[in-house]
């Protein structure tokens, strides 16, 4: 991309986090030349992929490998270990981001040991963030990276239970914090987390009895197709999207057969219209009668659990693997936060129209992996703050977030965890024809910053 030629001061960036998103926007500001800080609560990067992360926020239980495979989780310019497995463990990726981080200079630019506690934008439209340290600081323009797996969402139900509660987030191992051995254990939910625990803890030296509670059954995806990680397998962005997924589905169906020959319930959904359940474990579990399914919980009766269907079971423990809720702590501004619904619209899952100097970095619960998501992102952004990429007007940055999300969120049902899917290959793909479009805006003004650089001259 052609850029201006200009010597201009750059602005001045404000980076809330430094997990994978974090850090990939700050090696891209880095490139190009944009001076940031980037700040993070812990005393090491990682975010949620740093095991025992002394900030309370990582949800990595001890056996956990990613759901995705090394070859779509790798940045672009810092390949993964050729001896890793197809599917590493959270130290491996850990390790893996130390290594990125360290390798690229970009420790040296993160303040550790230091959160933002509020983030709010002046008069002037710039932002004053005050950290934990007391300090105030004023910016040009803020990254938001803190991260959408932390704060838990605990269903509420009738009655109270007498026995051990708690969300996945708190889950570290068959022993910790609750030791699970000879116990009766409900999992609710049916997403990767609660596969990959209900899969661990129903192993008979472990879990007395275990049963999966859920509204709905879902279709659970294998790990391998043919012998190969099945994401290795992505359909094209450039075919149509109905054919691919009438394509995959069939697939699907005919390497999976029918959910429920594993003993699980019907799903009330097409394969690919959910954000997808992945494990290589939990359709041998349950058909082994290790994992047996139950409704959603209906009321909690002391040491008692009662399912939609009135049946009731002893219990001593449950487990709430029920998602997560989108939360920004330190906005207070009403605007800047998700919608009664969960649903928080953004220009290419990036922007909020009318704010020129705020981006939501990995934002998304994109298909296959978020790990290199902001990477992509970032493109856009350092070209945005370098005059060489420009925006549609505000009405036309609407409109295109309404067809995005029409087209995006369209093919699931909808939920809570369904507000901030995307496809990754589509959006790459996307993300280049817009800052293509975005040059030619800028070349049109010149290359004029859209946001300028006025932090340090009010400091």
């Amino acid at each position: 991309m052609t850029g201006p030629k200009t010597s201009k001061a750059l602005p001045t960036a404000c980076i809330i986090g430094a997990g994978c998103s974090g850090f990939t926007t700050a090696k891209r500001l880095k490139d190009a030349g944009v001076p940031y800080d980037c700040f993070e609560m812990s005393d090491e990067i990682g975010g949620n992929w740093y095991y025992k992360n002394p900030n309370g926020m990582s949800a990595c239980y001890e056996s956990l490998h990613i759901d995705t495979s090394k070859w779509r989780l790798a940045f672009e310019d810092f390949p993964v270990p050729q001896d890793w497995p197809d599917f590493p463990h959270h130290a491996q990726l850990f390790q893996y981001f130390k290594d990125y981080v360290d390798h690229f200079g970009l420790r040296p630019t993160i303040t550790f040991n230091t959160a933002v506690e509020t983030a709010e934008r002046t008069a002037e439209g710039l932002w004053k963030v005050t950290l934990s340290t007391g300090e105030t600081r004023t910016y040009d323009v803020l990254f938001v990276c803190n991260g959408h797996h932390w704060s838990p969402r605990i269903p509420d139900y009738p009655g109270e239970f007498d026995g051990a509660a708690f969300h996945s987030h708190a889950y570290s191992d068959p022993f910790d914090p609750v030791d699970m051995r000879g116990k009766n254990i409900v999992v609710v939910g049916m997403g990767n987390s609660a596969m990959d625990i209900a899969s661990e803890l129903s192993q008979r030296p472990i879990a007395k009895n275990l049963w999966v509670s859920a509204r709905r059954g879902v279709w659970v995806l294998p790990k391998y197709m043919n012998g190969k990680p099945a994401d290795k397998s992505a359909l094209p962005a450039w075919m149509p999207r109905a054919l691919g997924q009438a394509m995959a589905r069939n697939v699907i169906k005919k390497t999976l057969g029918r959910m429920e020959d594993y003993g699980l319930p019907k799903p009330d959904h097409e394969p690919l219209e959910a954000h997808p359940s992945v494990s290589g474990e939990f359709l041998t579990r349950a058909g082994c009668g290790d994992v047996k399914f139950k409704p959603a919980i209906k009321a909690l009766e002391g040491r008692n659990v009662r399912f939609a269907d009135d049946s009731v079971e002893q219990v001593d423990a449950i487990v709430f693997a029920t998602g997560y809720d989108m939360k920004f702590p330190f906005f207070s501004d009403p605007d800047l936060l998700p919608d009664a619904e969960h649903r928080f619209p953004l220009f290419k899952r990036m922007m909020k129209p009318g704010i020129d100097n705020l981006f939501f970095m990995g934002l998304a619960q994109p298909l296959p992996t978020l790990v290199n998501f902001a990477e992509q992102q970032s493109k856009l952004a350092a070209a945005y703050l370098t005059g060489r990429y420009r925006p549609p007007a505000k009405a036309e940055m609407e409109a295109v977030t309404a067809r995005d999300e029409a087209f995006y969120l369209g093919p699931y049902y909808k939920a809570a965890r369904h507000t901030i899917q995307v496809d990754f290959n589509h959006y790459v793909v996307d993300l280049k024809k817009e800052v293509a479009k975005g040059e030619a805006r800028a070349r049109a003004s010149g290359y004029a910053l859209p946001v300028a650089a006025r932090a340090r001259q009010s400091a």
